[in-house]
């Protein structure tokens, strides 16, 4: 059987491009025992890979050059040798960027019950970013009803989930977004209580105490250094910053990042700033997974999906993040056909 991989040709400089990346088709051996073969029906592009191009350890291994790029996928077990799967069962896992697989059964999960949402939302409020959002408020941010929340690149996958798990549990909730459709969407569709376009601010710290004239309670950062530091002046004693992603900071070198400078604020506020990963809260997915899925039942939580169709899209899909030309959760699907993998 053939397939196609997307790899990593060389490490980007600054902003990533799609030349940063090389297809490569390969043939895949006999199935080993114990292992599944999987071919992928749609592939994240998360903001987070940024970080694993760069070649710097964090928690997770960077791509090594001619390696195949991470990242999280659905897919539809073609073969099975294990005991665990079999052939048309719904998987998910960080199965990378490549149409078809052989993978150990420990490297895969039987996706949810979806319970009516649509088949993206394995990858969006039922996957990493629902996940990622519920635990932060809930545990990390330990939001509360009558709190203020403030939420960067509030449109996101997580920023959105996030803002919204936050109105659920009775807190008022501003997000901070990099379009006027986005900010309408976070008012109108998704239950913000304010919503900005922050391009179109001359000053944001001016804004947030227009917008916060008591403070702010809660900070759920997507964006990095800069916008913490904005903050930080504007934060309620005892104030919480979750530091979730750091989409402006991943393309920059350590050494051009804008440095957190009110730091005098977190002794005379006394604030707690923890950084979040939902991998630290692996055994209560269930529980995580269970009230995403009745809300959304509901009607309480909403989700926006970008999906482009093609799995060669990957790359400029992965470089869209960045640039500011993606809305929700950008998926890219696999074509019709299932492209050339046989």
């Amino acid at each position: 059987m053939r397939t196609r991989e997307i790899v990593l040709a060389r490490r980007p400089e600054g902003l990533a491009r799609p030349s940063d990346f090389g297809l490569e088709t390969r043939v895949l051996p006999p199935l080993p025992p114990g292992s599944v073969r999987v071919r992928a029906l749609y592939w994240a592009a998360d903001p987070g890979m940024r970080a694993r191009l760069g070649g710097v350890r964090s928690y997770v291994e960077p791509v090594a050059i001619g390696g195949v790029v991470g990242g999280a996928a659905i897919a539809e077990v073609l073969e099975s040798c294990s005991d665990s799967f079999a052939a048309g069962d719904l998987v998910t896992g960080l199965l990378g960027w490549r149409e078809a697989g052989d993978f150990p059964e420990a490297a895969l999960k039987k996706a949810p019950e979806r319970g009516g949402m649509p088949i993206g939302a394995l990858l969006g409020l039922l996957g990493t970013p629902g996940i990622t959002a519920y635990f932060g408020i809930g545990e990390v941010g330990r939001v509360k009803a009558g709190d203020t929340v403030l939420v960067t690149s509030a449109a996101g996958a997580v920023g959105a989930a996030a803002g919204q798990i936050a109105r659920l549990r009775g807190a008022h909730v501003v997000g901070l977004a990099g379009s006027d459709a986005k900010a309408e969407w976070l008012t109108t569709a998704a239950g913000f209580a304010q919503a900005v376009n922050y391009r179109k601010l001359d000053d944001l710290s001016t804004a947030l105490g227009r917008l916060f004239p008591d403070g702010i309670d809660v900070l759920f950062d997507n964006v990095g250094n800069r916008m913490v530091d904005v903050v930080l002046p504007h934060m309620k004693l005892r104030g919480r910053i979750v530091v979730c992603g750091q989409t402006e900071d991943y393309s920059l070198a350590p050494e051009r990042r804008h440095g957190i400078r009110n730091t005098s604020h977190v002794i005379s506020q006394r604030l707690r700033i923890e950084g979040l990963l939902a991998y630290d809260h692996a055994p209560r997915y269930g529980e995580a997974i269970a009230h995403i899925r009745d809300w959304w039942q509901a009607g309480q939580l909403v989700a926006h999906e970008d999906i482009v169709e093609g799995f060669e899209q990957l790359p400029g899909a992965f470089c869209d993040l960045f640039a500011g030309q993606s809305f929700g959760r950008k998926l890219v699907a696999a074509s019709p056909q299932g492209g050339p993998a046989q």
